[in-house]
Order: structure tokens, then sequence, then C-alpha cells
């Protein structure tokens, strides 16, 4: 139980402090440094790869650990992890003028990179989505949420750029997908519930943390355990 503890502990204050926001349903791309265009660090591989049918509905549940003022976006990419930047606004770029995104781009796919807007400027306090997949098969597909923050201007479209966290889950979609009552969800990972208070295909008689409701079991946990101990004393 103690290093249980120790390891919940761990792992939340590195999850906290690297991210603003984490994908918990379905299982993302595993990395802590979310700042990385196009899904986090740089070098971050395939990973924790979901299987779906053509056209099927994904529940995309994230959290976000620091609230800013802004909004998030969902997008498509049938073929690697390069998706559109947001467009800076044609405001001035000095003297405290914002010049963040203005348009609402739903719908819409990127000309230079094919990715496709599914959900754009979605608002707090949204923290989930669902999201109906393009039909099409795609061996090598992406879906990316990114957080826009509007906060610290000005908004530039470089590489720098100080203003978006990328998360990204890594997808395929094929038409021998599984139905989606197989026993784990549109033929992909069950993943995390986030109301259920545990991952979706847990292990035996192990701890996890998936998600910001997790760090306040955990420290309850802890809290419980020191009042034990000063009470033996």
């Amino acid at each position: 139980m103690r290093s249980c503890l120790v390891a919940i502990a761990i792992l939340l204050t590195s999850t906290i402090a690297d991210a603003h926001i984490r994908i918990t349903s379905p299982t993302p791309r595993s990395t802590t440094v979310l700042k990385q265009r196009h899904c986090g660090a740089t070098g971050s591989v395939r990973a924790n790869v979901q299987t779906f049918a053509p056209g099927a509905t994904l529940h995309l549940v994230w959290d976000e650990y620091v609230a800013h003022p802004g909004w998030f976006r969902v997008s498509f990419q049938e073929n690697g992890d390069v998706f559109e930047t947001p467009p800076a606004s044609n405001g001035p770029s000095s003297g405290g003028a914002s010049n963040y995104p203005t348009e609402e781009l739903t719908g819409t796919t990127d000309a230079a990179t094919g990715s496709l807007i599914i959900a754009d400027r979605i608002m707090h306090p949204a923290l989930s989505l669902d999201v109906v997949l393009p039909n099409v098969e795609c061996n090598n597909c992406t879906l990316q949420l990114i957080q826009m923050m509007i906060d610290k201007p000005p908004y530039t479209t470089d590489v720098a750029s100080n203003d978006i966290y990328y998360a990204c889950v890594d997808l395929v979609i094929s038409a021998s997908a599984p139905p989606p009552d197989a026993g784990v969800g549109n033929g992909g990972d069950a993943g995390f519930d986030p109301d259920a208070g545990s991952t979706g295909s847990g292990g035996s008689g192990g701890c996890s943390v998936a998600g910001g409701s997790s760090a306040v079991v955990a420290l309850a946990i802890i809290g419980l355990l020191r009042r034990r101990r000063r009470a033996r004393t």
C-alpha cells in the first residue's frame, strides 16, 4: 500500500507539473512535454494504437489541470501526425494586442497538411466530445486535441509559440474492426471512464493514475494514513 502511494504521488507531481491538459479516454500517446507540435515531445512515436470502424463514434475525454482563457480544437489526420496550426488573426502583433485566431474552422480541411478540423473553438467548461470519425480506412491516422491559450500575447505561429498544448490518440480505422459491443468499445481500447474511478483495462491488484479525479483520491488516502500515524504516537 505504501509503495503504491509513493508511486501515485511521484506520478501525480510529474503529470501536473508538465501538462495543462491530458486525454484520459481513449488511451493517448504518452508524452510529458505537451508544448511541442503536433502531438507532444519531439520524437514521440505511435503508441496505444486504438482500432475503430469507419464512421464510428469515439468518446473523447480530457482533463484540464491548469485552466486558461481560450478554447479547444479536435482534428483528424488520415496519414501521420502533422496538423494545421491555428492561424493568427490580422491584428497587430505588439502593444498588447492579441492577434489570436478568431476563425471558426469546424469541418474544414487544411490544404497544406490534409488535416480535418472536426470541432473548433470548444469552449470551457467542456471536457469531452463525441467524435464521429471520418468514413475512411487508414493505418496511420491520428486524432489531435489542442488547448489554445489566449492570455499571453502576442500570438505567433512559429515553432517557438508558447500558446498551445498538444495531445494525440493514435488510430487505425478499419472495416474489419470489432463491433462496439465486442467488449472494448468500437473496436478500440476501453480506455478510462472518468466517472468509474478506475482504468477501463485494469491489471490485477496494481495501482494506477489516469486523470485529475485520481489525484483527489490519492491525496485523501495520503491524508488518512498521516492521521492514523499521528494517532499511534
